[in-house]
């Protein structure tokens, strides 16, 4: 009697298909970026709630005090008149609407006042930081390149006075010798008064004046933005090249950087290869700090430049007692910070694999 045996080969066993680390990486930080902007909405209604003083007293004047109808009809107009907790839900709703409120100070929407003053800091800002990435960067790796050596002296030298000298000082300095002495720069605003304001579609009068061919919009704009950015980038400056200097250094004495001169490649490649990118991540920290500080930090030069930015729109507002302006100018700083933040993370992602995969 014969027994015939079947050899049954194992089941394969399927194996979950697991999605990409990058796109795991993106997600759980979106997530956290979502949280963190709820964060943020509760944190900028309780701490202007907490603002010492009197709205009612802010906005309607000595006189009208003395009629306590007069105040209760204000409160309630301004919803001031409910427990805290229902206004937050208040608050959360009109948000999630896009309604911010109405400023006591300009009886505007406060969304509507953002949109117009947002757009100018973002210019300034913005332009601000591309110059201090582009000289900061350059002069921290040439400053690496030539350790120890006069060039390195000196842009160290430039570094230092870059964090060290106060932006407002500087700017009325820069401010009263190019325009008042020398007449070199234009004076102060956004552009030429005979001019005028291009047409508004993105509240960058720059960009705005090249999308409709105002040619001498846009040169008149650029020369009064040159040199409030100018010194408002000087301590990003400083601060890019002293960490650039340090980030590259720190690369140039690891085993890759030895190896790829051991093959004999190019000094251009193992320089913008090797060296630049490992060194991206603590340079990018830094830049993405420094837009931040830069977008919350421009009151005292688009005061000196009469930059009609929304660093001036936060303090009349903030000697205003307008609660609902500062809540919406906290809510863009900080809009702005996650939102950098969040770059920042994916960059970090992008540029350093080993990011992604922890």
């Amino acid at each position: 009697m014969t027994t015939t045996t079947t050899d049954t080969a194992p089941a394969r066993r399927r194996v979950p298909r697991r999605s990409r680390p990058l796109a795991r990486f993106l997600v759980r930080r979106v997530l956290v970026a979502l949280l963190l902007a709820w964060g943020v909405t509760l944190v900028t209604f309780v701490l202007t709630t907490l603002v010492p003083g009197d709205p009612a007293a802010a906005n309607l004047g000595q006189q009208a005090l003395g009629d306590p109808a007069a105040v209760a009809r204000w409160r309630a107009d301004h919803g001031l008149d409910k427990p805290l907790p229902q206004q937050y839900l208040v608050f959360l709703q009109g948000l999630f609407h896009g309604d911010l409120g109405t400023s006591q100070q300009s009886h505007r929407p406060v969304a509507a006042d953002l949109a117009e003053f947002v757009p100018a800091t973002l210019e300034l800002a913005g332009a601000a930081i591309l110059v201090s990435l582009v000289l900061g960067v350059a002069f921290g790796l040439i400053a690496a390149l030539r350790r120890n050596r006069p060039v390195d002296h000196a842009l160290r030298m430039v570094s230092l006075i870059g964090v060290s000298v106060p932006t407002f000082w500087l700017a009325l300095l820069a401010f009263y010798v190019f325009f008042y002495r020398l007449r070199i720069t234009p004076g102060s605003g956004r552009v030429d008064p005979g001019l005028g304001a291009p047409h508004h579609l993105t509240g960058l009068h720059t960009v705005d004046a090249a999308l409709t061919g105002r040619w001498d919009v846009f040169t008149s704009a650029l020369g009064h933005l040159i040199l409030p950015a100018l010194v408002l980038s000087l301590y990003t400056i400083g601060l890019l090249t002293r960490f650039t200097r340090s980030a590259v250094l720190d690369v140039l004495g690891q085993d890759h950087v030895r190896a790829g001169r051991a093959k004999g490649l190019p000094g251009r490649v193992i320089l913008f290869r090797y060296v630049l990118r490992s060194a991206l991540v603590p340079i990018i920290t830094v830049a993405g700090l420094a837009f931040g500080s830069l977008l919350s930090g421009t009151v005292l030069v688009e005061s000196i430049f009469a930059w009609q930015g929304v660093g001036q729109y936060a303090f009349k507002s903030a000697t205003a007692l307008d609660l609902p302006a500062i809540m919406g100018v906290g809510l863009v700083v900080s809009g702005v910070y996650l939102a950098i933040n969040l770059l920042v993370d994916v960059l970090y992602g992008v540029i350093d694999p080993r990011v992604r995969l922890r």
